[in-house]
């Protein structure tokens, strides 16, 4: 009994982000974001801890492996593809012909590669410790960006109105989701010691990111996500 209790802990983590995740799509479609930010906070906290405790208590199992994608398919997939969903419908609103009706469901696109995403990590041998495309929960929290910087706009005249506008939110669904299933290599960062010399970039890339978030909050994402591909090329071109 102990052990089967031991053993299900960190699918019982892995539960707790499916379960944010459900509730933030069920917030996405209402409109609410900060609700949502909350949610996928929490998703990748949860994302986070599975696996450190799977490794800690030494139970990683192949089940676990499986459902954290599922989960992630849910939290990094189809939420973020819903929040796309939303912000294309308000363009539906102020264009209602019907060339524009089934515009709001492109947003599924970002769900559908994610998906494909998630699965190709499970079979590529290649990921054991670092990424080759873009993660899923990196991909789902620049997503997440942009109704606060739509909403933000006031910032930097006619913000709001090009990220808001379809032709961008279009091209930004392309972009990041043949990114998903790209070949780029990127780093996890799962560390696997403290060394500075080792991993002096994933460093760099953390307080340089922890910086942006206190000054912009999720506005900063976008650049973030720019500065992972930057430091992962550094990492793996100069670094070594």
């Amino acid at each position: 009994m102990a052990n089967t209790i031991k053993n299900n802990i960190p699918n019982a983590v892995t539960c707790l982000n499916l379960a944010s995740g459900c509730v933030g799509v069920v917030f996405a479609f209402k409109g609410q974001f900060d609700v949502v930010a909350i949610c996928m906070v929490a998703s990748g906290i949860f994302d986070l801890l599975d696996g450190l405790i799977a490794r800690a208590l030494g139970v990683s199992s192949a089940i676990g492996r499986e459902l954290d994608s599922l989960a992630d398919v849910v939290s990094f997939g189809f939420l973020p593809g819903a929040i796309y969903f939303m912000l294309l419908s308000q363009f539906q609103i102020q264009s209602p012909q019907t060339l524009y009706a089934w515009l709001p469901y492109a947003g599924f696109i970002v769900t559908i590669f994610s998906a494909i995403r998630l699965a190709k990590f499970n079979l590529d041998e290649r990921q054991q410790s670092d990424f080759i495309g873009l993660n899923t929960p990196m991909n789902a929290f620049y997503v997440l960006s942009l109704p606060y910087i739509i909403a933000q706009s006031t910032l930097i005249p006619r913000m709001g109105e090009i990220l808001g506008h379809p032709i961008f939110l279009l091209v930004s669904i392309g972009i990041t989701s043949w990114l998903l299933v790209s070949e780029f290599r990127l780093f996890s960062l799962k560390l696997n010691s403290l060394s500075w010399q080792d991993n002096k970039y994933k460093y760099l890339f953390l307080l340089v990111s922890a910086g942006l978030l206190l000054v912009l909050q999720l506005t900063a994402v976008p650049l973030i996500l720019i500065l992972y591909f930057g430091f992962s090329f550094l990492h793996f071109k100069v670094a070594r």
